[in-house]
This record gives structure tokens, C-alpha cells and sequence, in this order.
């Protein structure tokens, strides 16, 4: 840097102007007031002496002679380190329109709750109890009953249980599926509800039993934090947590609420969650986001998962 003009004070004392220097960009920011004004700011973040000055539209940032150097090094090294910032915001890519379809699985979910209440006989099972051989009961999921673990997602304590959680869940399911597509997104939450059941499963008592979707949504949630996580983490730099901060917070105010509540399965829905959309945010970044093909095969996959839970359930739960 340099030095264009010399300015005494009243104690003699000679004051000179920091201006443009070596740094890209540096001369053409030197007269704007809101940048010479960040410059004092880092100046007396690190303790240099320096004034302003504004004479015919013109901003000038002056220090002592004796620290002339020392501005002009804290400015050069505050100048390369935020060369780049703000970064670059990830690219946008157009969301799925699939919002029909999810809310088609959505309708498909309390269709089957209110078959559930009503005393169906099929064939081969005579009026099945579907909460006694789907609930997540815990001790018959750690003896080996894996269907447990998905079909407990598809049932519910009542009707209020399964509006409150199509009504919140639903926002949370239509913004992920058109997200990632519904294949990828059912998938996930597939495996983040399984997987919320068997942690709670081992960490509850032997008696606990559970139903409801609520841990798939709280799934949700989790995915739906990862994502922002990695995908914003330059724009969030010291803020990072703040998408998993506020989905915490949705949990405290959501999935503590009621008498009846299962807490832990909503906690582990959430925390795989996380984890899952960690992977899957890593994932699209290398890879894209899945075609139609895959989501298409990922769709039927997780169709397939629940259809041979509740026929093992039925064959084997009795």
C-alpha cells in the first residue's frame, strides 16, 4: 500500500492516507464510505490507530506514520482472507413435481388407519388385531420381530393422532419428496423410522409398545436439517448449527407435547434423520440427484418393505 496525502494534527503529529495497494479490487473500494469504514473497524479491532476523513465526496482512512506498515499489512491480510466472501450460493435446481403423488401416500396412510377400526376379515386371518401384531413393542423387536419396526409407522392410536400427524408431517414429507424426489425421500424416511424404532426399542423397557408416524416425521425434520447443513454450510460459516438448532427446537415444541407421547422415538427419528441426509446430501453433491428410473425403483422398494412387514406381521405375529 501507499500513502497519497500528508495531514498534521494540532500536536504536530503526522497523520497519513491508507489507500490502494496490492490487493485486487482494493482501489476501486478505497472511496466508497461503507468499505473505508469496515477498513477503521479492522483497524481498531487490532488495536492501530486511525481517523476518517470525508472531504468532496471522497472517504479517507488515515493512521499515524509509524503505523503506516501495520495498517497496511492488517488490511492486506483482512482483504485476502475475505476475498471470497460472501461465497457463492450452491446452485439452485428445480423441485420435483410430485406433490399429488405424496399426498396420494399421505391419503393411502389414513385410508388404512380406518380400515383398521373396522372389523375387516381377510382371507386366511380372521379379524386380525392390527396394534397387538404391529405395535413397536420392545421386547418383541429385540427377540426378532423386525416387521415391528415399520408397521408401528403405519399405525395409530386414533384418529386425532393420525390428523395431527398428516397435518405437520405432511409439510415436512411434500417439501422433502419434491426435495429429492419421492422414491429417494419415502426410502428415507422408511429407513429413518425403522431405525428410530429399534434405538428406542433398546433403549426403552422391555414393555414399552409404540405406534405412530410421528418418528418418521420427526425423520424428516432430521433430513431436511442435514441438507441445509451441508448445503449452506459456507454462507451458515460460524452459524452452521442453526438448522439443526431450530429443527431441536421444533422437536422440543412438537415431540415432547401430550401424555401419550414416545419422546425417544421421536429423538432417534430425528437423529437418524440426520445422519441419513448427511450421507445423502454427500451423495447428491457427487452423483445428482436420482433419475426417474432409480426413484421410481426406490418407490417400489419402500411399497415392497411395507407390504412384507405387515404380511410377516400377519403370517408370523400371532
Amino acid at each position: 500500500m501507499e500513502h497519497t496525502s500528508e495531514i498534521h494534527g494540532a500536536n504536530g503529529e503526522e497523520w497519513v492516507e491508507v489507500t490502494s495497494g496490492p490487493i485486487p479490487g482494493m482501489a476501486a473500494a478505497a472511496t466508497s464510505k461503507d468499505r473505508v469504514q469496515l477498513w477503521a473497524l479492522v483497524l481498531d479491532a487490532r488495536s492501530v490507530p486511525c481517523r476518517l476523513e470525508h472531504d468532496a465526496g471522497v472517504w479517507r482512512l488515515l493512521a499515524p506514520a509509524g503505523f503506516l506498515d501495520r495498517a497496511c499489512e492488517e488490511l492486506r491480510l483482512f482483504e485476502e482472507e475475505n476475498r471470497n466472501w460472501p461465497p457463492v450460493a450452491p446452485p439452485a435446481h428445480p423441485l420435483a413435481e410430485n406433490t399429488l403423488a405424496t399426498l396420494s401416500v399421505l391419503v393411502l396412510l389414513a385410508t388404512f388407519h380406518n380400515l383398521t377400526q373396522l372389523d375387516v376379515t381377510l382371507p386366511a386371518f380372521s379379524q386380525p388385531d392390527w396394534v397387538g401384531l404391529g405395535n413397536a413393542q420392545a421386547a418383541r423387536i429385540l427377540d426378532g420381530q423386525w416387521w415391528r419396526l415399520v408397521t408401528a409407522l403405519t399405525l395409530h392410536a386414533d384418529s386425532l393422532h393420525l390428523v395431527s400427524n398428516l397435518a405437520i408431517g405432511g409439510i415436512f414429507v411434500v417439501f422433502l419428496c419434491r426435495e429429492l424426489g419421492s422414491g429417494l425421500a419415502w426410502s428415507l424416511l422408511l429407513g429413518a423410522g425403522a431405525l428410530g424404532n429399534l434405538a428406542n426399542a433398546y433403549a426403552q423397557s422391555p414393555g414399552h409398545s409404540s405406534v405412530g408416524a410421528s418418528t418418521t416425521v420427526f425423520g424428516a425434520v432430521g433430513i431436511l436439517a442435514a441438507l441445509s447443513l451441508v448445503r449452506y454450510r459456507q454462507q451458515l460459516q460460524r452459524r452452521w448449527p442453526l438448522p439443526v438448532a431450530s429443527a431441536l427446537a421444533l422437536l422440543a415444541l412438537l415431540g415432547t407435547e401430550g401424555k401419550n407421547t414416545d419422546l425417544g422415538a421421536h429423538l432417534f427419528g430425528f437423529l437418524y434423520g440426520i445422519c441419513l441426509g448427511l450421507i445423502t446430501e454427500y451423495l447428491l453433491g457427487r452423483y445428482g440427484r436420482p433419475g426417474r428410473l432409480l426413484n421410481a425403483l426406490l418407490a417400489l422398494f419402500s411399497a415392497v418393505v411395507v407390504v412384507a412387514a405387515w404380511w410377516a406381521a400377519l403370517e408370523f405375529g400371532g
